[in-house]
């Protein structure tokens, strides 16, 4: 009998232990209704010719791998901005475009001017991106914030320059304050390196993660209204699916809060697109039939 209640009892412990670990690794899994989870998207505004981003570089990178906040499943873009590039290094990465964003969000915070690195948290909040403490604890706050589920559910090559996704997003809640959002698709390398050889820091070796090439917007989902469709995405270059995120996420007009997101991790999986001739290799998607909109490069 104490044989049999000593086994009971290990089996329950085992039981829980695995429960545990189920939970602490499915906050940090990408798909869709893992856990608890809730996505919080987190974008740092960086330069290589910025002596002060690599620390924030580093922080994002251990953001995205150690996915330490509890609850929250952590969806990082690192987004460079062109204003350095005069100072004796041209950031490759860099872009007129995030850039403009950054000045959006400048402005919806009542800023005097944008700065790197700076750290934008769902939208919603702003600060130092070499902050870790203060970082963690706006991605905490904002974990509790209501957030619609979003899918990409296929990933498919048009072309070498176009790939084409099926996104699916639910309606925004009647009780949310927003009528309508926007929906937005952002094209990632999952990692990039530089050795710097001017500027601030030249001789370094610096390490990205989750690089933005393109933000674009894909269209709207309103209140008792989702969004499930395919869209075509322009890419810079033929995309290497183990070097390739995809990110989709719901924002309010005018870079206001963000109300949804969602990660595809590299590998990609991806099909070649059969053309209406019936050319093309690999298999076709379940949703290759519906009418694809178009999205350009940005």
């Amino acid at each position: 009998m104490k044989k049999t209640k000593l086994t009971l009892a290990l089996f329950v412990l085992m039981a829980a232990l695995i429960i545990l670990a189920a939970l602490k690794f499915g906050a940090a899994s990408d798909l869709p209704g893992s856990g608890a989870a809730s996505p919080v998207l987190v974008e740092l505004f960086t330069s290589e010719g910025c002596s002060s981003c690599p620390p924030a570089d580093a922080l994002l990178e251990q953001l995205d791998g150690s996915q330490p906040i509890a609850g929250a499943h952590v969806i990082v873009l690192s987004e460079h901005v062109d204003y350095w590039n005069h100072d004796g290094w041209k950031d490759v990465y860099s872009s007129s475009f995030f850039t403009a964003r950054q000045g959006d969000y400048a402005r919806r915070f009542g800023l005097r001017s944008a700065y790197t690195p700076q750290i934008v948290i769902d939208g919603a909040a702003q600060l130092n991106g070499s902050d870790g403490g203060a970082v963690a604890g706006a991605i905490e706050s904002a974990r509790s914030h209501a957030k619609i589920p979003i899918r990409i559910s296929s990933v498919s090559v048009a072309d070498p320059r176009t790939l084409r996704v099926h996104l699916k997003v639910e309606p925004l809640p009647a009780d949310f304050k927003l009528r309508r959002a926007e929906i937005f698709v952002a094209v990632a390398l999952d990692r990039a390196a530089s050795h710097v050889l001017a500027g601030e820091n030249k001789g370094r070796d610096i390490h990205h993660v989750a690089v933005v090439e393109s933000i674009t917007k894909v269209g709207t989902v309103e209140k008792g209204k989702n969004f499930d469709r395919d869209i075509l995405v322009k890419v810079k270059a033929a995309p290497d699916p183990a070097n390739l995120r995809l990110v989709a996420f719901v924002q309010e007009s005018d870079a206001g809060e963000v109300v949804g997101a969602s990660l595809l991790s590299p590998p990609v999986k991806m099909g070649r697109l059969v053309t209406a001739s019936g050319q093309g290799t690999g298999v076709a998607g379940p949703n290759d039939r519906s009418a694809p909109t178009h999205a350009g490069i940005r």
